[in-house]
């Protein structure tokens, strides 16, 4: 079975999902592993021009609210998801596949929708039962930046300075503090009225945390610890990983969820129409909006054997 397709209009939030190949800890918090995370982060946000409103990263997945007001939001997830494939994999000794599968994005749709994804996000470390509060999550996440603490700085290691910078004696290694530059991470507020005021998010904010350790400490009377979550094996593979379809959208009434699905089947059936025109050699055909043409091959250009 194919990818499903692709339909991303620039001015919708999106809520991005994906998981390390068998549910692996590749992504365990540790105080490198994080810089190099948030150096990836920070820098794919500033060339890309996206805005990001959220963001957790757990042992095995990630997860991102964003918006991509360029439409380029697959060129972000694709030079962050690389970026951080090789670099946190270098620092695990990891090599091959990173990503169990290509990442999801499903479209937030309405306001409570998206409130319920950021606190869906805080959540992370706690609703899990690893660590008593999401506060004490040692993982990278956007808890201090929600509460109001200062834009942080994360190294970014400029791979292509080092290479260049190879010698008789070979190349430097992947990590040399001689090839670092500071990235600023900077989340965007959320586009609501509600919050015009700062005061009304600090009081959301409050009680969204509190609920969330609130029902944490009833589900998980025992937790793993701070102390246990940094000293997991990166390489440990769990016996059942958490599986779950992917939703057509986020959304808080059935009548959105049965509007977009409705908008995206009419998408799908548009792009195979103009897809099979395509393949039959009529470029004329035309796409549906926001659809990603296919590859045409330049002329000249002699096919692979």
């Amino acid at each position: 079975m194919g990818w499903p397709l692709r339909m991303f209009e620039p001015n919708q939030i999106v809520f991005g999902t994906v998981r390390c190949l068998h549910g692996r800890l590749l992504l365990r918090p540790s105080a490198r592993t994080n810089d190099v995370l948030g150096g990836v982060l920070a820098r794919a946000v500033r060339k890309f021009g996206v805005e990001l409103f959220a963001f957790a990263f757990a042992s095995n997945h990630l997860h991102l609210l964003v918006r991509a007001p360029r439409g380029n939001l697959p060129q972000f997830m694709q030079y962050l998801l690389s970026n951080i494939s090789k670099k946190v994999g270098a620092l695990v000794d990891w090599r091959g596949s990173f990503w169990e599968r290509r990442y999801s994005a499903e479209p937030v749709l309405d306001e409570e929708a998206l409130l319920a994804r950021v606190r869906y996000i805080l959540s992370h470390g706690a609703k899990e039962g690893l660590v008593r509060n999401c506060e004490e999550w040692p993982g990278l996440s956007c808890v201090p930046d929600l509460r109001g603490r200062p834009p942080r700085q994360f190294s970014w290691f400029d791979w292509s300075q080092r290479w260049q910078a190879r010698s008789g004696k070979g190349v430097p290694d992947r990590f040399d503090q001689r090839f670092v530059a500071k990235e600023t991470l900077e989340l965007s507020p959320l586009p609501l009225s509600r919050f015009s005021r700062p005061s009304a998010w600090r009081r959301f904010l409050k009680r969204t945390l509190k609920a969330v350790n609130r029902q944490a400490r009833r589900e998980h009377p025992r937790v793993l610890g701070r102390t246990g979550v940094l000293a997991q094996d990166p390489h440990h593979r769990p016996e059942r990983p958490k599986r779950s379809r992917r939703p057509w959208c986020h959304a808080a009434t059935a009548r959105l969820r049965a509007q977009f699905r409705e908008q995206y089947l009419a998408f799908r059936a548009a792009f195979s129409e103009a897809s099979a025109r395509w393949r039959r050699g009529d470029l004329s055909a035309v796409f549906p909006e926001y659809a990603f043409r296919p590859f045409l091959r330049p002329r000249g250009l002699p096919l692979a054997a």
